[in-house]
């Protein structure tokens, strides 16, 4: 249960510190347009920190970070989400700069996929423990 509160509390920050890099970053670069460095901050803030207090409550209702793989599941969605959200920074400063890099989105995609079947993965543990 630590682990996931520490990991609530990571994720408050850097979607706060998100906030605050791209106001920073835009206002200093003189940027008016668009760019997907707003939602960085929402994404942050959205899977990362109220995820995880979900997960933390659903833990201590079912006692789902016992079963045996949860750590393993912990890690896997840790890192579809640390690429989601690297790769929403990385476009954004680069829509900032006004450059581009033709390999970014198929991280991104593969990082959502991760992130994505760790979530599927999630709700399997949830029907196995609700059948017990």
């Amino acid at each position: 249960m630590k682990k996931l509160y520490y990991a609530a509390f990571t994720y408050l920050v850097l979607g706060l510190l998100s906030g605050i890099f791209y106001r920073e970053l835009t206002k200093g670069e003189k940027f008016t347009g668009e760019t997907v460095l707003g939602v960085a901050h929402t994404h942050i803030l959205v899977l990362g920190f109220m995820f995880f207090l979900i997960v933390m409550l659903l833990a201590k209702v079912f006692q789902i970070h016992q079963r045996k793989g949860f750590k393993a599941w912990f890690i896997v969605y840790n890192i579809g989400l640390l690429g989601t959200i690297g790769t929403l920074i990385a476009r954004g400063i680069m829509q900032v700069k006004g450059t581009d890099f033709a390999g970014l989105p198929h991280m991104a995609g593969l990082s959502h996929t991760i992130m994505g079947g760790a979530m599927i993965w999630l709700l399997i543990y949830l029907k196995k423990v609700i059948k017990d």
